[in-house]
Protein backbone atom coordinates (compact mmCIF):
# COMPACT_ATOMS: atom_id res chain seq x y z
CA UNK A 1 0.00 0.00 0.00
CA UNK A 2 2.85 2.35 0.86
CA UNK A 3 4.43 1.68 -2.52
CA UNK A 4 1.16 2.56 -4.23
CA UNK A 5 1.07 5.87 -2.33
CA UNK A 6 4.64 6.68 -3.40
CA UNK A 7 3.91 5.82 -7.01
CA UNK A 8 0.89 8.13 -6.90
CA UNK A 9 2.94 10.96 -5.42
CA UNK A 10 5.65 10.55 -8.07
CA UNK A 11 2.93 10.77 -10.72
CA UNK A 12 1.56 13.96 -9.19
CA UNK A 13 5.01 15.55 -9.10
CA UNK A 14 5.46 14.73 -12.79
CA UNK A 15 2.00 16.07 -13.62
CA UNK A 16 2.70 19.29 -11.74
CA UNK A 17 5.87 19.74 -13.81
CA UNK A 18 3.89 19.07 -16.99
CA UNK A 19 1.35 21.69 -15.92
CA UNK A 20 4.12 24.28 -15.45
CA UNK A 21 5.49 23.56 -18.94
CA UNK A 22 2.06 23.81 -20.57
CA UNK A 23 1.26 27.03 -18.69
CA UNK A 24 4.54 28.59 -19.84
CA UNK A 25 3.81 27.60 -23.44
CA UNK A 26 0.33 29.13 -23.25
CA UNK A 27 1.73 32.33 -21.73
CA UNK A 28 4.03 32.73 -24.75
CA UNK A 29 1.53 32.18 -27.55
CA UNK A 30 2.14 35.77 -28.71
CA UNK A 31 5.89 35.92 -28.01
CA UNK A 32 7.97 36.45 -31.15
CA UNK A 33 10.20 33.49 -31.98
CA UNK A 34 9.17 31.50 -28.90
CA UNK A 35 9.76 27.75 -29.10
CA UNK A 36 7.47 25.24 -27.42
CA UNK A 37 8.87 22.96 -24.75
CA UNK A 38 7.56 19.46 -24.08
CA UNK A 39 8.04 17.46 -20.90
CA UNK A 40 10.04 14.25 -20.97
CA UNK A 41 9.47 11.51 -18.41
CA UNK A 42 11.03 8.11 -17.82
CA UNK A 43 9.79 5.00 -16.08
CA UNK A 44 11.93 3.93 -13.13
CA UNK A 45 11.61 0.36 -11.87
CA UNK A 46 12.54 0.08 -8.20
CA UNK A 47 15.08 -2.81 -8.15
CA UNK A 48 14.59 -3.78 -4.48
CA UNK A 49 10.85 -3.26 -3.99
CA UNK A 50 9.90 -6.86 -4.80
CA UNK A 51 10.08 -10.31 -3.30
CA UNK A 52 10.48 -13.43 -5.43
CA UNK A 53 10.03 -15.88 -2.55
CA UNK A 54 6.22 -15.73 -2.64
CA UNK A 55 4.13 -18.20 -4.63
CA UNK A 56 3.40 -15.31 -6.98
CA UNK A 57 6.36 -12.96 -7.08
CA UNK A 58 5.79 -9.24 -6.58
CA UNK A 59 5.64 -6.98 -9.60
CA UNK A 60 8.33 -4.36 -9.95
CA UNK A 61 7.29 -0.97 -8.60
CA UNK A 62 7.25 1.62 -11.39
CA UNK A 63 7.86 5.30 -10.62
CA UNK A 64 7.87 8.39 -12.84
CA UNK A 65 11.09 10.41 -13.21
CA UNK A 66 11.22 13.92 -14.67
CA UNK A 67 13.80 13.97 -17.48
CA UNK A 68 13.54 17.68 -18.23
CA UNK A 69 11.99 19.30 -21.27
CA UNK A 70 12.58 19.01 -25.00
CA UNK A 71 12.77 22.11 -27.19
CA UNK A 72 10.53 22.07 -30.26
CA UNK A 73 12.55 23.86 -32.94
CA UNK A 74 9.79 23.72 -35.55
CA UNK A 75 9.42 26.85 -37.66
CA UNK A 76 6.85 29.31 -36.38
CA UNK A 77 4.54 31.19 -38.78
CA UNK A 78 6.12 34.19 -40.54
CA UNK A 79 4.20 37.47 -40.38
CA UNK A 80 5.02 40.45 -42.57
CA UNK A 81 5.37 43.70 -40.60
CA UNK A 82 6.94 46.05 -43.17
CA UNK A 83 9.41 47.31 -40.55
CA UNK A 84 12.94 47.23 -42.07
CA UNK A 85 14.40 46.57 -38.61
CA UNK A 86 12.39 43.36 -38.19
CA UNK A 87 13.84 40.03 -39.30
CA UNK A 88 12.40 36.52 -39.23
CA UNK A 89 14.83 33.64 -38.88
CA UNK A 90 14.30 30.72 -41.23
CA UNK A 91 16.01 27.42 -40.54
CA UNK A 92 17.80 26.24 -37.41
CA UNK A 93 19.86 29.36 -36.71
CA UNK A 94 19.79 31.71 -33.73
CA UNK A 95 20.54 35.42 -33.43
CA UNK A 96 23.25 36.49 -30.99
CA UNK A 97 22.75 39.32 -28.49
CA UNK A 98 25.06 40.71 -25.82
CA UNK A 99 23.68 40.81 -22.26
CA UNK A 100 25.34 41.71 -18.93
CA UNK A 101 25.82 37.94 -18.46
CA UNK A 102 27.48 37.47 -21.84
CA UNK A 103 26.25 36.31 -25.23
CA UNK A 104 22.75 34.88 -25.38
CA UNK A 105 20.71 33.49 -28.28
CA UNK A 106 17.23 34.22 -29.53
CA UNK A 107 14.83 33.84 -32.45
CA UNK A 108 13.10 37.15 -31.73
CA UNK A 109 14.04 39.52 -34.54
CA UNK A 110 12.01 42.55 -33.42
CA UNK A 111 14.97 44.95 -33.48
CA UNK A 112 15.20 48.71 -33.02
CA UNK A 113 17.94 51.29 -32.57
CA UNK A 114 18.78 53.01 -29.29
CA UNK A 115 19.88 56.61 -28.74
CA UNK A 116 23.44 55.74 -29.74
CA UNK A 117 22.31 54.20 -33.02
CA UNK A 118 23.11 50.64 -31.91
CA UNK A 119 20.92 47.85 -33.23
CA UNK A 120 19.27 46.34 -30.15
CA UNK A 121 16.43 44.04 -29.08
CA UNK A 122 13.24 45.34 -27.50
CA UNK A 123 14.93 44.68 -24.12
CA UNK A 124 17.90 46.88 -25.05
CA UNK A 125 20.45 44.11 -25.67
CA UNK A 126 22.90 44.83 -28.47
CA UNK A 127 22.51 42.62 -31.52
CA UNK A 128 25.86 41.08 -32.36
CA UNK A 129 27.33 41.36 -35.83
CA UNK A 130 30.32 39.40 -37.05
CA UNK A 131 32.48 42.33 -35.98
CA UNK A 132 30.58 43.31 -32.84
CA UNK A 133 27.54 45.59 -32.32
CA UNK A 134 26.06 47.21 -35.44
CA UNK A 135 25.88 51.01 -35.50
CA UNK A 136 23.45 52.97 -37.67
CA UNK A 137 23.64 56.76 -37.82
CA UNK A 138 20.46 58.74 -37.26
CA UNK A 139 20.93 60.53 -40.57
CA UNK A 140 21.30 57.34 -42.58
CA UNK A 141 18.45 56.23 -44.82
CA UNK A 142 17.49 53.28 -46.98
CA UNK A 143 18.09 50.69 -44.27
CA UNK A 144 17.86 47.09 -45.48
CA UNK A 145 18.81 43.68 -44.10
CA UNK A 146 19.74 40.95 -46.55
CA UNK A 147 19.01 37.20 -46.25
CA UNK A 148 22.58 36.63 -45.07
CA UNK A 149 22.21 39.30 -42.36
CA UNK A 150 24.03 42.10 -44.17
CA UNK A 151 22.84 45.48 -42.87
CA UNK A 152 23.06 48.28 -45.42
CA UNK A 153 22.10 51.95 -45.60
CA UNK A 154 22.63 54.75 -48.08
CA UNK A 155 26.22 54.92 -46.81
CA UNK A 156 26.94 51.29 -47.59
CA UNK A 157 27.28 48.11 -45.54
CA UNK A 158 27.12 48.74 -41.78
CA UNK A 159 27.68 45.17 -40.61
CA UNK A 160 26.42 41.64 -40.83
CA UNK A 161 24.12 40.13 -38.24
CA UNK A 162 25.65 37.06 -36.67
CA UNK A 163 23.71 33.80 -37.15
CA UNK A 164 24.79 30.64 -35.32
CA UNK A 165 23.75 27.04 -34.86
CA UNK A 166 24.44 24.41 -32.20
CA UNK A 167 25.51 20.80 -32.51
CA UNK A 168 22.98 19.93 -29.78
CA UNK A 169 20.29 22.62 -29.57
CA UNK A 170 18.42 20.51 -26.99
CA UNK A 171 21.13 21.50 -24.52
CA UNK A 172 20.06 25.17 -24.70
CA UNK A 173 18.56 26.47 -21.48
CA UNK A 174 16.03 29.28 -21.09
CA UNK A 175 17.56 32.42 -19.61
CA UNK A 176 14.55 34.75 -19.44
CA UNK A 177 13.42 37.48 -21.86
CA UNK A 178 13.00 34.85 -24.61
CA UNK A 179 16.76 34.18 -24.56
CA UNK A 180 18.73 30.95 -24.46
CA UNK A 181 22.06 30.21 -22.84
CA UNK A 182 24.58 27.58 -23.90
CA UNK A 183 27.58 26.01 -22.22
CA UNK A 184 29.07 25.11 -25.61
CA UNK A 185 30.32 27.48 -28.29
CA UNK A 186 28.09 27.87 -31.36
CA UNK A 187 29.22 27.61 -34.97
CA UNK A 188 28.41 29.95 -37.90
CA UNK A 189 25.03 29.07 -39.38
CA UNK A 190 26.07 29.21 -43.02
CA UNK A 191 23.22 27.88 -45.16
CA UNK A 192 21.44 26.48 -42.09
CA UNK A 193 19.83 29.85 -41.39
CA UNK A 194 18.57 32.79 -43.42
CA UNK A 195 16.83 36.05 -42.56
CA UNK A 196 13.65 37.50 -44.01
CA UNK A 197 13.57 41.27 -43.66
CA UNK A 198 10.41 43.19 -42.77
CA UNK A 199 8.89 40.15 -41.06
CA UNK A 200 8.78 38.36 -37.70
CA UNK A 201 8.62 34.72 -36.76
CA UNK A 202 5.74 34.19 -34.38
CA UNK A 203 5.56 31.60 -31.62
CA UNK A 204 5.30 27.96 -32.73
CA UNK A 205 2.96 27.19 -29.83
CA UNK A 206 -0.27 25.51 -30.99
CA UNK A 207 -2.97 26.75 -28.56
CA UNK A 208 -5.41 23.93 -29.33
CA UNK A 209 -2.76 21.29 -28.64
CA UNK A 210 -1.71 22.98 -25.40
CA UNK A 211 -5.32 23.29 -24.21
CA UNK A 212 -5.80 19.58 -24.88
CA UNK A 213 -2.64 18.80 -22.90
CA UNK A 214 -3.88 21.03 -20.09
CA UNK A 215 -7.20 19.17 -19.87
CA UNK A 216 -5.44 15.80 -19.93
CA UNK A 217 -3.11 16.84 -17.11
CA UNK A 218 -5.97 18.14 -14.96
CA UNK A 219 -8.02 14.99 -15.56
CA UNK A 220 -5.13 12.67 -14.75
CA UNK A 221 -4.13 14.67 -11.66
CA UNK A 222 -7.69 14.46 -10.34
CA UNK A 223 -7.76 10.70 -10.96
CA UNK A 224 -4.45 10.12 -9.17
CA UNK A 225 -5.60 12.29 -6.26
CA UNK A 226 -8.70 10.14 -5.96
CA UNK A 227 -6.61 6.95 -5.90
CA UNK A 228 -4.32 8.36 -3.19
CA UNK A 229 -7.35 9.43 -1.11
CA UNK A 230 -8.88 5.95 -1.35
CA UNK A 231 -5.58 4.33 -0.39
CA UNK A 232 -5.33 6.64 2.62
CA UNK A 233 -8.85 5.70 3.68
CA UNK A 234 -8.03 2.01 3.24
CA UNK A 235 -4.94 2.35 5.39
CA UNK A 236 -6.93 4.13 8.09
CA UNK A 237 -9.55 1.37 8.06
CA UNK A 238 -6.85 -1.31 8.31
CA UNK A 239 -5.23 0.44 11.29
CA UNK A 240 -8.58 0.72 13.11
CA UNK A 241 -9.41 -2.94 12.57
CA UNK A 242 -5.98 -4.06 13.70
CA UNK A 243 -6.33 -1.99 16.87
CA UNK A 244 -9.69 -3.63 17.57
CA UNK A 245 -8.15 -7.10 17.22
CA UNK A 246 -5.29 -6.15 19.51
Amino acid sequence: MQNAMLVGVSSQVALQRELEVVANNMANVSTNGFKTRNSRFQEYLMPVASADSFQKSDRRVSYVIDQGTALDLGQGPIEQTGNPLHVAVRGEAFLVVRTPSGDRYTRNGAFETNNQGTLVTSDGYAVQGEGGPIQIGQQETGLSIGPDGTVSTNLGIRGRIRLVTFANPQALTNDGANLYASTTAPTPAGLAGRLESGALERSNVKPVVEMTRLMDVNRTYTMVSGVISRLDELRGTAIRRLSEIA
